[in-house]
């Protein structure tokens, strides 16, 4: 299915890849919602109703009102009263959709999490302006070309530090044990986020974390997978899906095709017809078999969730962590002629079970709360190692024990 007859994305609260911000979950098509009113008599009676509404708020309101503003507000009003998806997309938000699909974008590579109104280091994208320029895990983004970070929106802090490639971009840096801040002078170029993260732990253990479905993801995963079993005799393998807020349909779909022989790993259902579909797995698992363990929280939504559902479902895998977002409907993102889109619900879908998730989660096998989510192993390159991340542990020894001897969660 390509991107440019259809791409399907279920993003939800954000996403870190150093460069995206919460755009929500979404099904990006090519069809465009343009031209006249379908329906009957009755529809266009309703138009009309509106427009003279339109049109007497305009005429005769006491304070004069911008035309756009009026316009803007009667179709976010639209959207506000139908769920909290669907909504009016600004240029900006829609380019982050666009970053969010193809994992490229110009800027420094940094990967970074967006809590308590702190713009903090994941870590630097290998290779990039960041890396080269010896940016590290855990440093906190003080300002971007002088402009302080605001707490109250640090997204407009990660929208700053994109821009043309071959630019300059000033960043000052508060580093744990540094007095003063750092400031890097860094030239933007092109970045590739690279969505897998995959180590051989030892003892015949691999771990590998997704940080988001873009439309590389499932060749990623496929080529990390190699590469650790072509040096490696594995027992098991924790696929970690913490925090993960979602990505693309499709590549959800390849990373549970990769760990499936066969079985539906979702069904669609929608109004129309591009909102129903049903995705089968093919045969081939990776990992031949090995066992699986999947960790999850409460950050993982949507794309994670149907990766999840499926594994659980088919009992190719045990969840150990939280319960996940619930998050399963799905909304397409139409494209607009001044540039914006509007994102609108078009589709529910459902676990191979036959089982919604919207607004429930994903209950895991084994419940183990984080002693401490700031605790969270992010693979290679991280600054918390693995025996600090306690669920990550207590998956390790899940995996490593006779599964008839562990009693899992209702």
């Amino acid at each position: 299915m390509s991107l440019k007859v259809r791409a399907i994305l279920i993003l939800l609260v954000g996403s870190s890849l150093g460069l995206a911000v919460s755009v929500g979950s979404y099904l990006l098509t090519d069809r465009h919602m343009r031209g006249e009113i379908a329906g009957g008599s009755e529809s266009r009676e309703q138009a009309k109703f509106l427009a003279e509404v339109i049109e007497r708020i305009r005429e005769e309101y006491v304070d004069a009102l911008d035309d756009d503003v009026l316009i803007d507000n009667a179709v976010e009003g639209i959207l506000e009263d139908l769920d909290n998806h669907s909504r009016l997309l600004g240029e900006d938000d829609y380019e982050n959709i666009r970053i969010s699909t193809t994992g490229q974008y110009a800027g420094v590579g940094l990967d970074v999490s967006l809590e308590e109104g702190e713009v903090r280091v994941v870590a630097p994208l290998d290779d990039t302006p960041a890396h080269r320029a010896g940016i590290l895990p855990g440093d906190v983004v003080i300002s971007v070309d002088d402009v302080p970070v605001d707490k109250e929106n640090t997204e407009a802090t990660v929208n700053r530090m994109r821009g043309q490639p071959g630019t300059l971009v000033i960043l000052d840096v508060m580093r744990d044990g540094s007095q003063a801040l750092l400031r890097f002078a860094l030239t933007r170029s092109e970045i590739h986020v690279k969505t897998v993260r995959a180590e051989y732990l030892g003892e015949g253990y691999a771990y590998i974390r997704l940080t988001g479905f873009a439309d590389t993801t499932g060749k990623e995963l496929e080529d990390a997978a190699e590469a650790i079993v072509d040096e490696h005799d594995l027992r098991g393998v924790v696929l970690d899906l913490r925090n993960n807020p979602g990505g693309v349909l499709d590549a959800a779909i390849d990373v549970a095709d990769s760990f499936l022989e066969h079985g539906l790993i979702v069904r669609g259902k929608g109004r129309v017809r591009d909102a129903r579909f049903e995705e089968h797995a093919n045969p081939g698992d990776i990992f031949s078999g090995v066992q699986l363990v999947v960790l999850v929280n409460r950050g993982s939504a949507s794309a994670s969730e149907i990766v999840a559902g499926a594994l659980k479902d088919h009992r190719r895998a045990r969840l150990v962590g939280e319960q996940t977002f619930g998050k399963g409907s799905v909304q397409t993102v139409m494209p607009l002629s001044d540039g914006r889109a509007l994102k609108l619900t078009t589709s529910n879908y459902f676990t191979p079970s036959g089982r919604s998730i919207n607004g429930t989660g994903i209950e895991p096998d084994f419940v183990v709360s984080a002693h401490n989510p700031a605790q969270q192993y992010r693979g290679p390159g991280s600054d918390i190692l693995p025996s600090d991340d306690n669920q990550l542990q207590e998956a390790l020894r899940i995996i490593g024990s006779n599964p008839a001897e562990l009693i899992a969660a209702p």
